[in-house]
């Protein structure tokens, strides 16, 4: 342990609890083992208790935290060794020390963390010497403490570390607690000349393949919205990867050793790089211990449960905009990017010092060298690091060359980047320097194979190059979002955007999202297209309306990135309209005219159209993998397919009897095998509504479905199809319409499991009632297995005749759906009443917490305030519930009474907080917001 108080704390323990047993054995004329446990853990509890105190009093940070509790461990194992070799078993003849290993060897521990021991021989150990171990061990073990243990001798040792590259880290660390010192400087001795025989540069390659292995598991990106604080990227092993290949190296106890070293390009560290070190150390093992004592386990991952808690214990509040969650997440993440930077800027340093400078290129071509750049390792490379500083657009130019030239860029070029980013704010409206860098956004127009712009926006946004040039960029580096949906920060969703827009040009997504595929490739704004993907979140945690405020930033940046006049404008618009597909596809009943003249009064021309729906699943696909299905691409192809029609001069929205007419007469062909008589019965069924609801198959299937049912006076019909291609299960229903027959049949659903994502309901001629539902398992996967098909055809059924209590059965589902976790995340309802978006119908827009039997609660509230519900669109955001219900009154006509309409909203927002009465608690601070929200438009 490096720490001279550390030292001082530890002595004073072992002292402590030696003076405690000294004392007892005065007293009792020995000390027995149950006595002798009963004061360490006394001493244990006491110590343990006091450091919790004081680390949550703010008087120890983490680090110190840290330091002072593997103190107090080395006094308890010390007095133990004390104790086990004289009272338990004395007298044992071997040369023994008791040596710490790993991180408790470096000398830092966490509340509920591994103590690794190494029981050091100098020969094979005696049958005494081993009792003496095992003695100790199960006493650690009876105080509650997690041990992990090796008895070695030194040849022992030294044979297993050359063998295994783990153990060999683990040793790297060691330092001796107690007993034979000499023993341990002897063999610490001879192992450290053993590193320095063997290769540092194979050392390090086993290491990062280690690295390489743990990120894939636990998410290459630093900006996981719930990250792992000792295993992620960006995360403590990272900063311990880079101590382990420092120490290998040059035998040293602390990385800041470095400060006073110099690699073959420099200093290995700089004073600003070691406080970074310092600072992102402090603050990930100050969350690390906060996160074991909420906790109360060896909790490394900081889930949505966990972070407004540890992020309140650290003192982050609302400030302005911002939740205090927020952030907190915001500096983690921040933390994790400097920690990434720390590993490009030294690793490249220590990796040389092993191998040695890098094989420059005997012979480079005119082009290169001319350019300021040499190979190096096959690898490309300034010619003069330090004129990097003076000419920041070689740092642009460098990623531009590696790009057409399909080269690497060297970690040391990488390292000169970060060291130089602040000066690339000189660049911001340099005309060259813009045109680069729109150039590697974008990649060249009309090439063959375009590059991925995302490659370059990633090392852009981890060198901090991106936040130089575009100010407004740094706003959203590290924010996030405190909900369920968004898996990246912002930064990294956006980036992620353009990787797909990347995948949508080169034909990957082609089955996912065939149209957008189709017209990628001929949009005239490619410029405009990628501009707007990577500002359309922009302005997200500014407070208001993000897409507003961020096409207002657009028409400020574009003109700075060379973007002309026009390509700005169009940039505003996308960015002000990006969720107007998504919202309207989702949230709006796309069969009503009404809903596509209102888009086609706001998008205008056929190439915004195209430009509209490319950034609309460029956006979603970002979000999360499991934001996409095949049932919202239906959605989207659809809603583009009828807007794009009108734009293009087509059939006009308003001409619904020809629509109509022709639907009819495609059902018509279909049943060519009944009568006359019968065709014209069923075609007298249907309203318009109904005929413009669904597509010839369809109303095959629901004619002979309802003709088999007048024929075998059957009183309820129950028909499901599965649809492969929209990934979802569609559940036709035929019964005498009533009032609640929808808010039943919603509630039979759910008590299967079954997750309902859209929702017709038609009244037909003959008093009938077809309702019609598109359903999903709750992992958003295909509702198909046979007997789950069955009990769901059996459970509607019985909730219809009255013999399912539908109320009892829904109370009692498990929110197991969500997890503790999901429950931290507050969602305030809110209900939004429209009677300008349709018509005809009156259109309400309810949101609050997914959980079970929510539609069947809410639909049930409406159908009791005298409400006939038409149609309903349900989505599901993380653990955010949006459903749309369109609905008329008993007259078939829109609800304009405000009393009405206030019964209505208060009903709504009852059935929305029913379910709540199981929820946690929100903070004091959510409380403050989480007042029901009633707004009408």
């Amino acid at each position: 342990m490096s720490n001279p108080a550390a030292l001082s704390l530890s002595k004073a323990q072992a002292t402590s609890l030696t003076d405690a047993l000294a004392e007892l054995a005065a007293e009792e004329g020995g000390v027995a083992r149950d006595a002798a446990l009963a004061v360490f853990r006394r001493h244990l509890a006491r110590m343990q208790h006091q450091l919790q105190n004081a680390f949550e009093r703010d008087e120890l940070s983490g680090l110190a935290a840290a330091e002072a509790l593997a103190g107090h461990m080395d006094g308890v194992i010390t007095a133990l060794m004390l104790y086990a070799t004289t009272d338990a078993v004395p007298d044992a003849p071997d040369r023994i020390a008791v040596v710490a290993t790993g991180g408790y060897g470096r000398g830092y521990l966490a509340p509920f963390s591994d103590i690794d021991l190494l029981f050091l021989t100098e020969a094979a150990p005696s049958d005494r010497t081993l009792s003496a171990v095992e003695f100790m061990l199960y006493f650690l073990w009876d105080l509650g403490l997690k041990v992990g243990h090796a008895t070695r001798s030194v040849a022992e040792c030294l044979t297993e570390a050359q063998a295994d590259a783990t153990i060999r880290t683990a040793l790297l660390d060691s330092r001796c607690l107690v007993g034979e010192q000499a023993l341990f400087t002897d063999f610490r001795r001879e192992f450290r000349q053993q590193c320095a025989a063997s290769s540092a540069a194979e050392f390090i390659r086993v290491k990062q393949a280690e690295r390489l292995a743990r990120h894939r598991r636990y998410g290459d990106s630093p900006f996981l919205v719930e990250p792992n604080v000792k295993e992620g990227r960006g995360a403590l092993r990272d900063l311990h990867f880079l101590h382990w290949v420092a120490n290998y190296i040059f035998d040293i106890d602390d990385v800041q050793d470095l400060l006073t070293k110099d690699g073959p390009f420099g200093p290995m560290l700089t004073l600003r790089e070691a406080r970074h070190y310092n600072r992102a150390a402090d603050f990930l093992w100050t969350v690390r211990f906060h996160l074991h004592y909420v906790a109360g386990r060896p909790e490394e991952r900081l889930t949505f449960d966990l972070q407004p808690i540890v992020g309140a214990r650290m003192g982050y509040t609302r400030h302005g905009v911002q939740d205090g969650v927020e952030r907190f997440m915001r500096h983690y993440f921040l933390t994790a990017r400097d920690v990434a930077r720390l590993s490009h800027v030294l690793e490249p340093e220590l990796v040389r010092v092993a191998q040695g400078s890098p094989a420059i290129a005997p012979s480079t071509d005119e082009a290169l060298v001319q350019a300021g750049f040499v190979l190096a390792d096959g690898q490309l490379l300034f010619a003069d690091g330090d004129g990097v500083a003076q000419h920041p657009i070689l740092m642009l130019r460098l990623m531009q060359c590696a790009r057409d030239r399909h080269l690497r860029i060297h970690p040391l070029a990488l390292r000169a980047m970060i060291r130089n980013e602040r000066v690339t704010i000189s660049l911001r409206r340099d005309p060259e320097a813009m045109k680069i860098f729109m150039d590697l956004l974008c990649g060249k127009d009309g090439e063959t194979e375009r590059s991925d712009g995302a490659r370059w926006m990633t090392l852009m946004n981890e060198t901090g190059i991106l936040s130089r040039l575009v100010p407004d960029w740094a706003r959203i580096v590290g924010q996030m979002q405190f909900d369920t949906y968004h898996v990246f920060t912002v930064d990294e969703h956006t980036i992620e955007a353009l990787r797909v827009v990347a995948a949508l040009e080169r034909g990957d997504l082609s089955e996912a999202a065939p149209i957008a595929s189709s017209i990628v490739d001929h949009l005239q704004s490619r410029r405009a297209l990628y501009t707007a993907v990577m500002l359309h979140d922009i302005a997200k945690g500014r407070g208001g309306d993000h897409s507003v405020l961020g096409a207002e930033i657009a028409l400020a940046v574009g003109p700075g990135l060379g973007l002309s006049g026009e390509e700005t404008e169009m940039v505003s618009w996308l960015v002000l309209h990006h969720l107007l597909l998504s919202q309207t596809a989702f949230k709006r009943d796309i069969d009503d005219p009404k809903t596509i003249l209102d888009l086609v009064d706001t998008i205008q021309s056929p190439e915004r159209l195209k430009l509209l729906l490319v950034l609309t699943v460029a956006d979603m696909r970002a979000v999360s993998p499991k934001v996409w299905n095949g049932w919202k691409a239906t959605l989207l192809r659809e809603l583009y397919t009828r807007v794009a029609e009108v734009l293009a001069g087509g059939l006009a929205t308003t001409e619904r009897d020809v629509r109509v007419a022709r639907a009819k007469e495609a059902a018509a062909e279909r049943l060519h095998d009944w009568t006359a008589e019968d065709i014209d019965a069923f075609l007298d069924l249907g309203y318009p509504a109904y005929w413009l609801s669904f597509d010839p198959s369809t109303h095959e299937r629901h004619g002979r479905m309802i003709r088999e049912a007048r024929h075998s006076h059957a009183p309820l019909s129950v028909q499901t199809e599965v649809l492969h291609s929209r990934a979802v299960t569609e559940v036709t229903v035929y019964a005498a319409d009533h009032a609640g027959l929808f808010s039943r049949i919603a509630g039979a659903l759910a008590i299967a499991g079954a997750s309902i994502v859209d929702a017709r309901i038609h009244t037909l001629t003959n008093g009938m009632a077809l309702d019609t539902f598109w359903i999903q398992d709750a992992a958003g996967g295909i509702f198909a297995a046979p007997q789950r098909l069955a009990r769901l055809s059996v459970l509607i059924e019985q909730a219809l005749s009255g013999r399912l209590r539908l109320a009892s059965e829904i109370s009692g589902l498990s929110d197991a759906l969500l997890g503790q976790r999901m429950r931290a995340i507050h969602v305030p309802p809110r209900v939004v009443i429209d009677n300008h978006a349709s018509n005809t119908h009156t259109v309400i827009e309810v949101n609050g917490r997914d959980r079970p039997g929510l539609l069947h609660d809410v639909t049930a509230a409406i159908t009791d305030q005298g409400m006939q519900i038409a149609s309903a669109h349900v989505s599901t955001y993380g653990v955010r519930a949006i459903d749309v219900f369109y609905v008329k009154d008993v007259f078939g006509l829109k609800i304009q009474n405000e009393r009405k309409l206030e019964g209505l909203r208060q009903a709504i927002l009852a059935a929305l907080t029913s379910g709540d009465a199981t929820m946690p608690e929100p903070d004091s601070e959510a409380a403050g917001r989480g007042r029901p929200k009633v707004d009408a438009a």
